[in-house]
């Protein structure tokens, strides 16, 4: 079955929540109980962050890996209940845990257990055996980025490798059972999401972190010097929020030689996360089309420039590989005509916030009435505000807008904002946890721009007010999102 036409071939809705932002913070019984709270609410889709792991500063936005998952993400709970474990009542910290599951598994394990675990090593071999490596690497040098390596270490010198991978040859394999039994813990909720008729929603950064084991392991790939330093980053230009644009730093594409090798990084990435989601967002989709190049010796993104990207070559490609795409184009911003053409043509939704609808005129794209039903309708994201703390801070001119624009109502917010968003003719609405559970802006995910305090937050399952669940089916069943 083609996964884009299974998804939006009706209307659907769905919750905006990171796994981190559950109680338990994992893979585990909180995962399955979420998914059993969108169910009875009538929501279908469950939308994430990206999953994989984090530098200090926690952002999903900025992994260790384009592939690998976040092995906090484990559930513990989870692997000490396998037929192989045997922890008896040991207080053990995550971490032995973790290693001692793997040696209790080399001596436990059935031969089909193992051999699975065989499989899984060969089948993301692409970028398993870099991944483990890198990690290992940056853990014994005190978790420096990898261009302040040793230099055979960071120039990937074939002998050098060789050698470390023999003396570390227990610690890589551990680090491979992790992500072993995290992608073994993932397909089994994912099993579970989709037989309660929900599907999973993830998120794909254009970019990668440069300090990252998909661009230590593909330098060439990326315009970079020999010393392991970035040439050309990316960012934005400057624009009416900052008079210095945004200097993101991620080392940006060599689009010449990733067309020589027929796109095959793309096409590995990509099935990657089709291996873990139903459905894919693209964040900084209008990169596909030209991107803000900025001078790496720059230190704003003042002196960039617009450079044209082979988006148009590279989704025929996927295309071509993967069959219609099951992809989401974040296009906010200032998008332009042959952006909006490229997502288009691959038929891709594109993003409509509510939070950016009001204030000025009936023109705005984000206002209902200019909603198109290729779209995905959110009162906001991650990086909003809760719908609550956005209007406790709006203007009064502002508000007076949306008053206007709802009409004479008695419901308050945020369900004025969530009513909207499954109201709209977008075949997806998603609404933040936040939002049902009707908290203040203390609550939000993240503040662009700021780098204290941000994806910390998560909830209590005390706190969920129970009669919202029926009022989201009922939104639901209105609003023509329910099966």
């Amino acid at each position: 079955m083609n996964p884009q036409a299974s998804i939006f071939n009706r209307r659907r809705a769905g919750v905006l929540l990171h796994i981190t932002s559950l109680p338990s913070r994992t893979v585990g019984l909180d995962a399955y109980r979420f998914i059993d709270f969108l169910h009875a609410a009538g929501m279908t889709v469950w939308q994430m962050l990206p999953l994989g792991p984090t530098h200090e500063d926690n952002s999903p936005y900025q992994c260790l890996s384009a592939h690998a998952a976040n092995s906090d993400l484990i559930c513990i709970e989870t692997l000490k209940s396998q037929d192989w474990a045997d922890f008896g009542e040991q207080d053990l910290d995550r971490q032995t845990i973790l290693m001692q599951a793997f040696g209790q598994f080399e001596s436990n394990a059935s031969p089909e257990q193992k051999q699975a675990f065989a499989d899984f090593r060969l089948q993301q071999a692409d970028w398993l055996d870099d991944y483990v490596l890198f990690c290992q690497i940056r853990e014994l040098n005190q978790n420096k980025p990898w261009f302040d390596w040793p230099e055979p270490l960071r120039d990937r010198d074939m002998e050098s490798l060789a050698a470390f991978r023999i003396k570390h040859q227990q610690a890589l394999s551990i680090k491979c059972f992790e992500q072993f039994q995290f992608f073994t813990q993932w397909h089994a909720l994912k099993y579970y999401a989709n037989t309660q008729g929900v599907l999973l929603f993830g998120d794909m950064p254009i970019f990668v972190a440069h300090d990252s084991a998909d661009v230590w392991a593909n330098s060439d790939l990326f315009m970079m010097d020999t010393l392991g330093q970035a040439t050309k980053v990316a960012g934005v230009p400057p624009d009416y929020f900052s008079e210095t644009g945004q200097r993101w730093g991620n080392p940006l594409y060599d689009w010449t030689k990733h067309e020589a090798q027929d796109y095959l990084w793309w096409q590995q990435r990509l099935a990657t996360q089709l291996e873990l989601f139903d459905l894919i967002r693209i964040d900084h989709f209008r990169g596909f089309e030209a991107c803000w190049e900025i001078p790496a010796s720059c230190e704003t993104a003042i002196e960039g420039q617009w450079v044209k990207a082979p988006g148009e070559a590279l989704f025929d490609k996927l295309v071509t590989v993967f069959g219609e795409l099951p992809l989401v184009a974040e296009d906010l911003g200032i998008i332009t005509d042959q952006v909006t053409a490229l997502r288009e043509k691959y038929g891709m939704p594109g993003m409509k916030i509510l939070h950016f609808a009001f204030g000025g005129d009936a023109d705005n794209p984000y206002l209902p009435h200019q909603h198109q039903q290729d779209s995905v309708a959110y009162t906001g994201t991650h990086d909003n505000d809760t719908t609550l703390g956005w209007y406790q801070t709006l203007d009064q001119h502002t508000k007076d807008h949306l008053a206007a624009y709802v009409g004479e109502s008695s419901e308050t917010m945020p369900w004025l904002l969530i009513r909207m968003a499954m109201q709209s003719v977008a075949e997806l609405a998603i609404i933040p946890m936040q939002d049902i559970m009707e908290l203040t802006g203390s609550h939000r995910m993240n503040v662009p721009g700021s780098t204290e305090g941000n994806w910390s937050w998560s909830f209590l399952w005390q706190d969920v007010i129970e009669d919202n669940t029926a009022k989201l089916k009922q939104l639901n069943q209105l609003y023509g999102r329910s099966e």
